[in-house]
C-alpha cells in the first residue's frame, strides 16, 4: 500500500488531447482501480475521506477533476456525452485497460455514459444518488438546487439543506462530514467557476428530459450496484429503482433516514457494501 491517503496524496497531472487533467491516486498499489466521479459543482475536495480512505484499504483509488474543473484546464462541456468523452481520455491517458467506476449524482450520469460508450473499459459500476437519462421528476428540483448552490464557494448550510434530511441526527451527520472533508490542508483545488456551474446545469437539464422508455439501460451488461438514500430530493429516489428495474445485472441498496448525501451520512456502511460488491467474483 502507498504511504499516501486522502489527506496527504499530492496532486498529479496527465495530459490528453490538450487537456491537463489533475488527479490523486492512493491506496493499494495493485488491483483494479476505482475512479470516482462527483456531484454538481464538485471537485476533488468534495469527497468524504471516510469513503475514499475506506475504499483505498483494498484497491487503488483515483480522484480526478474533469475538463475545466479545479486544477484541470480546458472547458467544461454542457452535455453528459462530452463529459464522458473527456473522462475516457483521462482514463486512457493513465494506461488502464479496465477500471471500476463510482459515479455520484451527476457523476453517475457520466459513469453510465462511459459504460455505454466503452464497455471494454469498465469492469463494475457503482451508481449513487443518480438516475437514468430521461428519469422521473429529475428536473423538478433544478430551480431550487441552483438557487441554493450558487454561492461562489459552497458553504455548510448549502450541503445541510441539499444533502441531508432536516432531523437532528441527519444534520449532525452532515456537520461531521463537513469536518472530515476539510481535514486536508494542502494542495487544495479552487471552487468551480460560474461557467462550470452553468455548463453542468445545462447537461443535467438535458439528461433529465423525461423519456420513460429508458432505451439504453438494457445495454448496460456490467455488474452494477445502485445505492441511494430513502428520500433523495435532488435526484428522486424512484430513479434508483428505475435503474434497478432496467439494468439486468444490478443490485439496489437504500439507506434509512437519509437523502442525497447518504454515502456521507453512512460512510462506513457504504464502504462495506461497495467493497463486498467489488470483491465478488
Amino acid at each position: 500500500m502507498t504511504s499516501y491517503n486522502h489527506f496527504t496524496v499530492p496532486n498529479q497531472f496527465v495530459e490528453a488531447a490538450g487537456i491537463r487533467f489533475a488527479y490523486r491516486k492512493f491506496g493499494q498499489e495493485t488491483g483494479i482501480p476505482i475512479i470516482l466521479f462527483g456531484h454538481f459543482r464538485s471537485n476533488m475536495e468534495n469527497w468524504d475521506p471516510a469513503v475514499t480512505n475506506g475504499l483505498a484499504k483494498d484497491r487503488p483509488v483515483i480522484l480526478f477533476s474533469n475538463a475545466g474543473i479545479g486544477l484541470t484546464n480546458g472547458t467544461t462541456p454542457d452535455t453528459v456525452a462530452e463529459m464522458a468523452k473527456d473522462a475516457i481520455l483521462f482514463i486512457d491517458a493513465l494506461g488502464f485497460k479496465q477500471v471500476d467506476l463510482l459515479g455520484f449524482s451527476l457523476g453517475g450520469f457520466i459513469a453510465q455514459q462511459i459504460t455505454l460508450e466503452r464497455p471494454d473499459l469498465v469492469r463494475k459500476l457503482v451508481l449513487g444518488g443518480t438516475g437514468p437519462e430521461g428519469g422521473q421528476d429529475m428536473l423538478t428540483y433544478i430551480p431550487e438546487v441552483t438557487r441554493v448552490a450558487t454561492n461562489a464557494v459552497p458553504v455548510l448550510e448549502d450541503f445541510l439543506y441539499l444533502f441531508f434530511p432536516q432531523d437532528e441526527t441527519s444534520q449532525n451527520a452532515g456537520k461531521k462530514f463537513w469536518e472530515r472533508r476539510h481535514q486536508r490542508k494542502t494542495d487544495l483545488e479552487p471552487a468551480t467557476s460560474p461557467a462550470v456551474m452553468q455548463a453542468q446545469a445545462n447537461a443535467i437539464g438535458a439528461w433529465g428530459i423525461p423519456n420513460p422508455a429508458y432505451p439504453r439501460l438494457k445495454e448496460i451488461k456490467k455488474p452494477v450496484l445502485i445505492a441511494n438514500g430513502y428520500n433523495d430530493l435532488m435526484v428522486p429516489t424512484i430513479n434508483s429503482y428505475i435503474l434497478f428495474q432496467h439494468i439486468l445485472n444490478s443490485k439496489l441498496i437504500l439507506y434509512p433516514n437519509s437523502g442525497h448525501g447518504f454515502l456521507f451520512q453512512f460512510p462506513q456502511e457504504f464502504v462495506t457494501d461497495v467493497t463486498l460488491f467489488l470483491d465478488q467474483a
